[in-house]
């Protein structure tokens, strides 16, 4: 990839972050907008949309640098495990699974389970779709890689949403993770015009 690509990915990248998170701010953040339209403050509301769209920038950047690292995880991995990475692959998935059910439920007090749940079917559901188009568009190798980066990269780059204390950040966060996520992986093999498993 030469460096005019690599900087397209990376402003389109960093844009559909800075959107998204706006976007999904006006649902998830609406009493905060509330505030500032009783009486109108124009200065707050634009320091809100400034601050949204700036937190998205920064969820666009941590996705990027999942991404890039998610390529150089990936290469050592075949050239380290070989045969057996596929396996660890779609271990290391069923178990970010089980951790975003069981654990984040065990250290939750006094909620049910469900919420939990249906945010990890959420999520590995998506995952299953980009990693299919994935394989589609380049080869059926690149299925389990795709779905590990969806699912256990995406995990890790939401870590810092999901030891916050508001669930509205973890909901503001994820939005623009799995998106940004997706469009990269999906754009990559555009991009280099190589039909590989990455």
């Amino acid at each position: 990839m030469n460096s005019r690509k690599w900087v397209r990915l990376f402003l389109t990248t960093l844009l559909i972050g800075g959107v998204l998170t706006l976007l999904s701010s006006f649902i998830i953040k609406s009493g905060s907008y509330a505030e500032v339209f009783q009486p109108f403050q124009l200065f707050e509301l634009l320091g809100l949309l400034l601050f949204f769209s700036g937190l998205g920038f920064i969820f666009s950047v941590i996705s990027q640098m999942g991404f890039f690292a998610y390529l150089t995880i990936h290469q050592f991995g075949k050239g380290i495990f070989k045969g057996s990475w596929t396996s660890i692959q779609l271990f290391l998935v069923a178990f970010t699974i089980f951790d975003l059910i069981y654990f984040r439920y065990q250290a939750a007090e006094n909620t049910s389970i469900w919420p939990y749940v249906f945010t990890a079917i959420g999520l590995l559901t998506v995952s299953l779709g980009v990693a299919y188009v994935k394989a589609k568009e380049t080869n059926r190798q690149a299925f389990v890689p795709a779905l590990f980066f969806m699912v256990v990269v995406t995990t890790v780059e939401w870590v810092p949403a999901l030891r916050a204390a508001s669930a509205d950040y973890v909901w503001l966060m994820i939005i623009p993770l799995v998106i940004c996520n997706a469009y990269q992986l999906l754009l990559l093999h555009r991009l280099t015009s190589v039909n590989s498993a990455k």
